[in-house]
């Protein structure tokens, strides 16, 4: 039986500009079974999951479930969980990570100071700390979104914990499932998708040095999917691989068409024209879901602007 995934990877469809945008990420420990919408639908209270929901609307923080990879059975509220979060912004990173007994705490946060960046209210209400082990491997095994992220991203899960990547975890959702296995890294915020365990183990080590891996690359989560799309373009035609070495600071346009500029940490600049095109033939985005088109992202021009000189004062 054709899956979404099988249609996307037969039909080549483009990854660049698909990752789901946050400038920061809050993850919290859930075992268990978890439903579609996982915050309202696992064992963590609904209530709590709404009211967090609610918290981090608008404020660039996007809350996510995790949970360690193997079999999630029903064993009830664990006793302590781990908590993350990451800032994704260039020259503003960081991985905090907190114990806690009581989830409720989260509900203590400054989702307004994490999303600008700031994880002083992490640390205070959880008693948070910078992180210090491996970078985290997230990977989508939500079945209940679509089964390529189970029957894909679980095995993927699977064989990280196994080759001793103390940073793999499984979780609820990273979108474009159609592109499973999905995996986003912490902390630079970079998504890949169709990503097999050889290959995210080079992305882990690129991560530990301060390098981004473009090939399967998705975007960073910081940006909107027309600024993702630009900033790979630029890596490319820069070979540029420090994580941090390239910051997008405008994006002009509306859709189908935008005029996306990056810069460099050495001054140079690039203007990237970016169209929002439709994926043809139609396919499923989702298994189970009507034929449609996705939005693709095509870079249609890269061009590095002339540095200016600015004159020498008498």
């Amino acid at each position: 039986m054709s899956t979404c995934t099988t249609a996307s990877r037969d039909l080549d469809e483009p990854l660049a500009g698909t990752a789901a945008t946050a400038r920061t990420w809050l993850l919290l420990e859930q075992p268990g079974p978890w439903g579609v919408k996982a915050l309202t639908s696992s064992h963590l209270d609904p209530t709590l999951g709404r009211a967090l929901e609610a918290a981090a609307q608008d404020t660039g923080v996007r809350i996510a479930l995790i949970r360690r990879p193997g079999r999630h059975a029903d064993c009830g509220a664990p006793s302590e969980r781990h908590v993350y979060a990451a800032h994704t912004t260039p020259g503003n990173v960081w991985l905090h990570s907190a114990m806690t007994n009581d989830p409720e705490q989260l509900l203590n946060l400054d989702f307004t100071a994490l999303g600008m960046g700031d994880p002083h209210t992490f640390d205070a209400a959880l008693g948070g700390r910078p992180h210090t082990g491996d970078p985290l491997a997230l990977v989508c095994t939500n079945g209940k979104r679509d089964r390529c992220c189970a029957l894909l991203g679980r095995p993927l899960a699977a064989e990280l914990a196994a080759s001793a990547v103390e940073g793999a975890w499984e979780v609820t959702h990273l979108g474009g499932h159609r592109f499973s296995p999905t995996l986003l890294v912490l902390p630079y915020g970079y998504a890949y998708g169709r990503a097999e365990a050889h290959a995210v183990k080079e992305i882990l080590q690129g991560v530990q040095e301060g390098r981004v891996v473009t090939e399967g690359c998705r975007g960073r989560s910081t940006w909107e999917r027309p600024a993702q799309a630009a900033e790979l373009a630029v890596r490319t035609a820069a070979g540029e691989h420090t994580a941090d070495a390239l910051s997008v600071v405008r994006t002009d346009g509306t859709a189908p068409r935008w005029e996306v500029t990056v810069a460099h940490t050495d001054g140079r600049l690039w203007r990237v024209i970016v169209a929002r095109g439709a994926s043809l033939p139609p396919r499923q985005e989702s298994c189970g879901s009507a034929l449609g088109s996705p939005a693709r992202m095509d870079v249609v021009a890269v061009r590095e602007l002339p540095r200016v000189t600015l004159p020498v004062p008498c």
